[in-house]
């Protein structure tokens, strides 16, 4: 052993034996979900001579596909911005209270994630119809004049979806307000700052961080939703995950249904990306 080699040595440090506590978990998320998704993937890149960009462009050339493209992305980002509406107030409101009623709001937004997706989206099924409770609700209020049939539409599916997916908004945002010191929207009273602009310079960069993770994963959620969609709309209206399960399952388009699920898996990591790289730059002008 040379003499740089054997003052090198004693300066490696050893492998954390805690690390390899992981090495059961990352085995079997590679075994049952990494490689599956890749060779699913694979196939919409590879032809019968091998990798190809033919699929992906034939997918791209129709116009039907751009349509379906742009329905995923409006109705996601219809539901994050009903749930975003919705949770930012909730969450100040479950981190602000105490005693039974914080007891009961948690209750109120955990408890139904333990209901399958399947179960709500029927059960939406109910309230949506016209003789439905919200129907019934808004003829009582004077806003119709008579019942409306919300089932089978956008706004019925935007409602549905964002009842499922309102706790994934709500949770995040909570745990980040949770840990915001009251006092320094008081000080910035003190200092003769108006709400507005406490709120904007105070309390609404420091719950930054909740925002985007709340975003991210509702906006993901509802871009691969299935279920809800064939439940609540049908299949007249198609989006990217309900294009992925058409094809496997009923035009038995293996090509397609891959290159639908790269193009949605895509969409889904931009939008992770993006919204990181929009916290930042918030955070810094903030």
């Amino acid at each position: 052993m040379t003499k740089a080699a054997s003052i090198a040595a004693p300066l490696r440090e050893p492998v954390d034996r805690v690390v390899w506590l992981a090495v059961p978990a990352v085995a079997y998320l590679l075994f049952l979900y990494a490689w599956p998704l890749l060779m699913l993937l694979a196939r919409g890149v590879i032809g019968p001579e091998g990798p190809t960009v033919e699929p992906l462009a034939s997918f791209f050339a129709d116009p039907f596909n751009w349509q379906v493209i742009a329905n995923t992305l409006r109705i996601a980002g219809l539901v994050t911005l009903v749930c975003l509406l919705i949770g930012y107030p909730t969450a100040f409101a479950l981190a602000w209270s105490t005693g039974w009623a914080q007891v009961a709001l948690l209750a109120a937004i955990i408890l139904p994630l333990s209901i399958g997706v399947v179960v709500k989206a029927f059960a939406w099924q109910i309230v949506l119809r016209r003789d439905g409770i919200v129907s019934l609700t808004m003829v009582g209020l004077g806003i119709w004049d008579e019942p409306v049939r919300l089932l089978f539409t956008e706004t019925g599916l935007v409602l549905g979806a964002a009842n499922v997916f309102l706790p994934f908004m709500i949770l995040p945002i909570y745990s980040v307000v949770k840990l915001i010191d009251p006092r320094l929207d008081e000080a910035g009273a003190t200092l003769g700052a108006a709400p507005l602009y406490r709120f904007r310079r105070i309390t609404l960069p420091l719950t930054l961080p909740g925002v985007v993770a709340g975003i991210v994963f509702v906006f993901s959620l509802s871009i691969a939703m299935y279920v809800i969609p064939s439940l609540l709309i049908g299949d007249r209206f198609q989006t990217l995950a309900t294009l992925v399960g058409r094809s496997f399952l009923f035009m038995r388009n293996e090509q397609l249904g891959s290159t639908t699920a790269t193009v949605l898996l895509v969409l889904a990591m931009s939008v992770v990306v993006c919204s990181s790289i929009l916290a930042r730059r918030l955070g810094r002008i903030a």
